[in-house]
């Protein structure tokens, strides 16, 4: 369980941030930007879901958002050598499983692609395509991560499903495809 008291604790004042485990790190370190950027694409999908009262998928989302919480703090603890299991709060198949489903759900309404999609239409689906674009830059973040330091790889599935997801939704807040906004190759020459 959570509980904060005080907002402010002045450790940081000297650049590190406190990770889960008790250790420090620079506040520009890859592990604070991966999950600093993980809260910048939560931050957005509040925004969405806040876009309009009667929003479609507005609960999954809603799931989604706690979700997203869950991969940053399995961000936030590194992981011991050896881990011990259940002692962490680490992403798990089966919320990658729930992703996937909702993709195949979402995307058997919709007409097949003819054309790339530029960001836009309705409201809701341009908050779709900044929060997509925010999560490709988390994944980004956690593959250099990764590079360094050993992470959970579901983290990394999670995100990768999770924009794709976020591409569908963008179609489906678009009259279900049909006020995609498309590319026409060489249009502005």
């Amino acid at each position: 369980m959570v509980y904060l008291s005080n907002i402010y604790t002045k450790s940081g004042d000297d650049g590190t941030t406190g990770l889960g485990d008790g250790s420090r790190r620079p506040k520009d370190h890859l592990r604070v930007e991966s999950y600093g950027t993980v809260d910048e694409l939560n931050a957005v999908i509040g925004l969405l879901i806040a876009s309009n009262d009667d929003l479609p998928e507005r609960d999954f989302l809603v799931h989604i958002s706690n979700d997203l919480f869950d991969v940053g703090a399995d961000l936030c603890v590194p992981i011991a050598e050896p881990e011990t299991e259940g002692k962490s709060l680490r992403v798990v198949q089966s919320q990658v499983d729930k992703i996937e489903q909702a993709i195949d759900r979402l995307n058997e309404n919709l007409p097949p692609l003819k054309s790339f999609i530029l960001p836009g239409g309705t409201k809701a689906a341009a908050w779709c395509h900044v929060a997509r674009t925010i999560c490709r830059r988390a994944e980004r973040r956690v593959v250099s991560l990764s590079k360094n330091e050993p992470l959970n790889p579901l983290i990394l599935i999670y995100l990768n499903r999770l924009s794709d997801l976020l591409f569908v939704l963008g179609r489906v807040y678009n009259n279900g495809g049909k006020d995609d906004v498309l590319w026409k190759p060489g249009a502005g020459r």
